[in-house]
């Protein structure tokens, strides 16, 4: 067994490799970037390597800094968690050339499972079904589109490299499709350096099935079940369960032993996921999408339902171990569903969001799991992916286990940045999700539907309460000095402008903490007590007592309830400007902190409403800007060009009409 493996990853997924590496007795080695100098997992692991500056490419995506970090630790193994360089054979190749033991499959596997043409190719020659399309080496656009028609619309453009839903598009129609090409071709270049792209027919009504499979050096594969990843947006998962809900058991033998297969004709060792596509109208009939090399995000849900541990398993095949078990040892126990925790928003498109985790509350209990890469202070910025962390929970029966995890959601909460956990339970209390009739795009239809919930008043209340006592001196020097209100006259109220999601009130307080009143703009006055220790706020309004997790930064104050967090910002009263006329031209400011990727169009070039002007680039995820009006464009920004959230990359100067 490896006396020191070095983990060549980041955040959640090093954390977990790192508490099973512990508790193996195997020495940990973390690597960093300058941007996770303070993570966790380099405060997790017994020895920590900075690998180079925050962007990817020049530390967690550079072979030579991992290399260098192997040969000063002394490492005898990397594990490669997820993304990164956990499906690059490159870099299993050079592992393999410095006598490093890589845990994930020969090179030659990875090879073929990371090209999707190869690798349809090497399983419908052991029989696993594929889903029909255009799939040979060197397709160029004009013969993707020449052969769309006998695939059939809607078709779906897929990069050959890689994985996680970058560069797919799902296209409707032949009018579509060239620009679908170029648009899937620079995002597979800028993901994997790979642009190459093929064509399959897009199954309607498709939910996502994948299979766990374990092989060993030996000869023997297994598989461990299937888990359902129908609940995904962009092609990304959501939330994810075992077993899936669709599958009778004739049906779940027959894909684990094509997943098996899929395994053996690449003479796969290690941990690995064959993926397929099922038809919900049809769930008897189910086609190969591609083979994942490495662990899957998604799982603590084989985990919890088989209880074996998969780092362990994939560290002893490395080690060239034997399986201990065999197929007819595996049991599937009760059901377990994972949701993810993203750093973005819900309510604006799934756009990435970033900033400082001010206060963490994570839930635990009776078969609750999470899975996280945070602390209190850990800098969420646009480097990597927006996965922040995953809440798994394990019970007797699918409807349990969907109800333990809306509760352990509503247990979750991260100050300081907008995550979409709110969203999340909105998923879990959809009709369609608790039935368990679910398909590939579901959660876009119902994303229309979701709203946040509006602050209340007592929230409102509470975070006024939360900047009053926060002005309160520790050791006044007269009455003046303290927010009271007190007067020779009588009370004045402390006023508070307060905005949170689509309402801006004014919030007035009046008294001491122990014995004051609070009214809401439009409202009536109420009584208030309010104490303040550490990040504990606690607040009682006619007579109701609530507590909460809080925290502050800048303007903003962070407030999680017993099953929500809200964030208040207090603002300065808007000016009055009845000379501010509106002219019709338009600005257009980056969503997200990112990189420009593309222009559109030239400086001064005047173009039509619904032109995409600029291209903006975060943590993994393209967003086109386009004109809103008529008229001429005037370009702030280059290609290439790195840019702050609300920066105004272009301006649009109306075209106005003539006067008839």
């Amino acid at each position: 067994m490896f006396g020191t493996v070095l983990v060549a990853n980041r955040g959640e997924i090093a954390v977990r490799v790192i508490r099973t590496l512990r508790a193996m007795g195997i020495r940990s080695v973390a690597v960093f970037s300058d941007a996770d100098a303070g993570a966790r997992h380099v405060a997790e692991a017994d020895v920590a390597v900075r690998i180079g500056p925050a962007p990817a490419r020049q530390s967690y995506l550079s072979v030579e800094a991992l290399l260098a970090a192997v040969r000063r630790t002394g490492a005898q193994a990397v594990h490669p968690g997820y993304g990164f360089l956990s499906e690059n054979a490159q870099f299993a190749e050079a592992l393999d050339a410095a006598g490093i033991a890589f845990i994930g499959p020969p090179v030659a596997a990875i090879q073929t499972m990371g090209d999707k043409i190869s690798a349809k190719a090497a399983v419908s020659e052991f029989g696993v079904p594929v889903v029909p399309g255009i799939s040979r080496p060197g397709l160029t656009d004009q013969d993707l589109i020449a052969g769309a028609a006998d695939v059939g619309f809607p078709v779906l453009v897929k990069p050959s490299a890689g994985g996680g839903g970058k560069g797919m598009r799902v296209v409707q129609d032949a009018s579509e499709l060239r620009a679908a090409l170029v648009s899937a071709r620079r995002e597979a270049a800028s993901a994997f350096g790979d642009d190459t792209l093929f064509l399959e027919r897009f199954v309607l009504n498709p939910r996502h099935i994948e299979v766990q499979v374990l092989a060993d050096a030996h000869g023997n594969v297994v598989h461990l079940g299937e888990r359902e990843c129908s609940l995904q947006r962009r092609h990304q998962k959501v939330i994810e369960e075992a077993p899936s809900p669709l599958l009778d058991p004739q049906t779940r033998a027959r894909i684990g032993a094509a997943a098996c297969d899929t395994a053996r004709s690449v003479d796969y060792t290690g941990a690995g996921t064959v993926e397929f596509i099922v038809s919900a109208d049809r769930p008897d009939e189910f086609f190969f999408m591609e083979m994942n090399t490495r662990l899957q995000v998604e799982h603590p849900v084989t985990e919890m339902v088989t209880g074996l541990d998969l780092v362990e398993l994939q560290v002893r095949i490395a080690a060239g171990e034997k399986l201990p078990i065999a197929q007819d040892d595996i049991r599937l126990d009760g059901h377990a569903v994972e949701a993810r925790v993203y750093a973005e928003d819900p309510a604006r498109g799934f756009l990435p969001t970033g900033g400082d985790v001010l206060a963490l509350r994570e839930p635990a209990g009776a078969g609750v799991r999470v899975d996280s890469g945070l602390t209190r202070g850990t800098a969420v910025g646009s480097d990597y992916d927006p996965m922040l962390a995953k809440v798994i929970v394990h019970a007797g029966d699918r409807p349990t286990a969907l109800r333990a995890l809306d509760a352990a959601l509503a247990d979750t909460a991260v100050l300081g940045l907008t995550t979409n956990v709110e969203f999340l339970r909105f998923l879990l209390a959809d009709p369609d999700v608790a039935a368990g009739n679910l398909d590939t795009g579901l959660l876009d239809r119902r994303l229309p539907d979701f709203a946040p919930a509006p602050a209340t008043d007592d929230e409102l209340i509470a975070a006024a309460a939360y900047r009053w006592l926060r002005s309160w001196p520790v050791a006044p020097s007269s009455p003046w000095e303290v927010p009271s209100g007190w007067r020779i006259a009588g009370r004045a109220a402390t006023p508070f402008r307060l905005h949170a999601g689509e309402r801006t009130d004014h919030v007035w307080l009046t008294g001491t903490p122990g014995d004051a009143t609070a009214t809401v703009e439009g409202g009536r006055t109420r009584t208030l007590r309010a104490s303040l220790v550490a990040d504990r706020l606690a607040v009682t309004v006619d007579g109701m007592r609530a507590e909460y997790l809080v925290a502050g930064a800048g303007g903003q104050v962070w407030l999680a309830g017993p099953d929500r967090v809200t964030m208040v910002e207090e603002v300065r009263e808007a000016p009055v400007r009845p000379d501010d006329a509106h002219s019709g031209d338009a600005e257009l400011t980056s969503p997200m902190p990112g990189a420009v990727v593309a222009v559109g169009v030239d400086d001064g070039a005047t173009v039509t409403a619904g032109t995409v002007v600029v291209t903006v680039e975060a943590m993994k995820m393209e967003h086109a800007l386009a004109a809103p009006v008529d008229g001429v464009v005037e370009l702030l920004v280059s290609a290439g060009e790195q840019v702050k959230v609300g920066q105004v990359l272009a301006r649009i100067t109306a075209i106005e009409e003539p006067q008839s």
